[in-house]
C-alpha cells in the first residue's frame, strides 16, 4: 500500500515513453527492418535495457519519491534492491551500446573477423555475458544505504552512508563504478567511431579511384551507398549517447578534481548534476526515435502497426 500525492501528471508522460520502447522491441522482434540478425539482437537488447531504466529509475524511484509519501518501495531492503537494479539497468544500457558499436566496427572494418564474430549466436553470448557481469558488479550497492527513520521496527528511506565517501574501499569502488560507466564507454565509442570513419573514408576513396578507371561515366557506387546507410544508424545511436552523457561525464571529473561530494553541492552545482541525470534518463527514450528517423523500413513497420487496427475495424464493418 502507498499513500499518494494528488499530483500525478508525470504518469501521463511515462506511459507513452514506455509504449515507445515496447513498440521498438516488437518491431525489431519481427525482423522485417532489413537489418542483419546480429544487429537486430543488439538493438532489441538496447531497447529492453532502456525500458528497464525507465521502469526502475524513473517510475520506481523518481515518481515514487515525488508522489508517494509512504510506500513499500521506500523500505530499506526494497529500495536497496531497486538501487542495484537501477545501476545494473543503466550499465547494461550503456554497455549494450558499446557492444553494438564494436559489432558494427568489426562488420565494417574487419572483414576476416566478421564471419566469426558477427553472428546471432555470438551476439547472444556477448549480451548475456555482459549483463551477468554488470549485475554482479552492482551487488555492493545493496550495502551502500542506511535507514532515514524507523517506524514500528521497520526501516524507511534509503540514505547513502557517510562512509561511502570516506572509507578507502568504498572510494575505490566509486572510482571503479564511474570509470566503468560512463568514462570508459565514452572513450571506447569515440575511438570506435573514429576508426570506423577513417576506414570508410579510405575505402570510399579507393573504390572511387577504381571505378573511375573502369566506368568514367557512372560514379554511383551501390556498395558505398549501402555501407553509408548501414553506418548512419551506428553514428546516430552512439552520437546520441555521447551528447546526452556529456554533462554527467563533466560532472564526474569536476567532482573528482575538486573533491566535491554530492551532499556539498551549491544550487548551481546541484542543478548541473540534476540536468546530467535528466539527460542520462532521456538517452534511454530517444533511440526509438532515432530508428524512426534513420531507418525507412522501421518507419514502414511502425506505420503498419498503427494502421493495422484501423484497417481491421474497417474490414469488419
Amino acid at each position: 500500500m502507498c499513500i499518494i500525492h494528488e499530483d500525478k501528471n508525470w504518469l501521463a508522460i511515462e506511459i507513452p515513453i514506455k509504449t515507445v520502447n515496447l513498440v521498438a522491441i516488437v518491431i525489431f522482434s519481427r525482423r522485417r527492418c532489413g537489418l542483419s540478425i546480429c544487429s537486430t539482437r543488439y538493438l532489441i537488447a538496447m531497447a529492453m535495457a532502456d525500458l528497464l531504466v525507465i521502469i526502475t529509475e524513473i517510475i520506481m524511484r523518481r515518481l515514487n519519491s515525488y508522489y508517494f509519501l509512504f510506500c513499500f518501495l521506500n523500505i530499506v531492503p526494497v529500495c536497496s534492491i531497486i538501487a542495484v537494479l537501477i545501476r545494473a539497468a543503466v550499465n547494461c544500457s550503456v554497455w549494450f551500446t558499446v557492444t553494438f558499436s564494436f559489432d558494427r566496427f568489426v562488420a565494417i572494418c574487419c572483414q576476416k573477423l566478421m564471419t566469426k564474430y558477427c553472428t546471432a549466436k555470438n551476439a547472444i553470448v556477448v549480451l548475456a555475458t555482459t549483463c551477468a557481469l554488470l549485475c554482479l558488479k552492482n551487488v555492493p550497492f545493496y550495502f551502500v544505504f542506511e535507514p532515514g527513520l524507523r517506524i514500528d521496527r521497520v526501516s524507511w528511506d534509503c540514505y547513502i552512508k557517510p562512509s561511502y565517501f570516506t572509507e578507502p574501499g568504498w572510494v575505490r569502488f566509486h572510482w571503479f563504478d564511474m570509470i566503468l560507466t560512463p568514462a570508459l564507454p565514452f572513450a571506447l565509442i569515440l575511438l570506435l567511431n573514429a576508426l570506423t570513419v577513417r576506414h570508410i573514408l579510405q575505402a570510399s576513396q579507393l573504390r572511387k579511384g577504381l571505378r573511375g578507371h573502369r566506368s568514367p561515366g557512372d560514379h554511383r557506387d551501390p556498395e558505398v551507398e549501402s555501407r553509408r546507410k548501414s553506418v548512419v544508424l551506428l553514428f546516430t545511436v552512439s552520437g546520441n549517447f555521447i551528447i546526452l552523457w556529456l554533462v554527467i561525464v563533466i560532472d564526474f571529473f569536476y567532482d573528482e578534481f575538486t573533491g566535491k561530494e554530492p551532499l556539498d553541492y551549491t544550487n548551481s552545482e546541484y542543478i548541473f548534476h540534476e540536468v546530467g541525470i535528466m539527460l542520462l534518463n532521456l538517452s534511454c527514450c530517444t533511440n526509438t526515435f532515432i530508428y524512426g528517423v534513420t531507418q525507412s523500413k522501421f518507419r514502414e513497420q511502425l506505420r503498419s502497426m498503427v494502421t493495422y487496427p484501423l484497417t481491421a475495424i474497417a474490414r469488419c464493418i
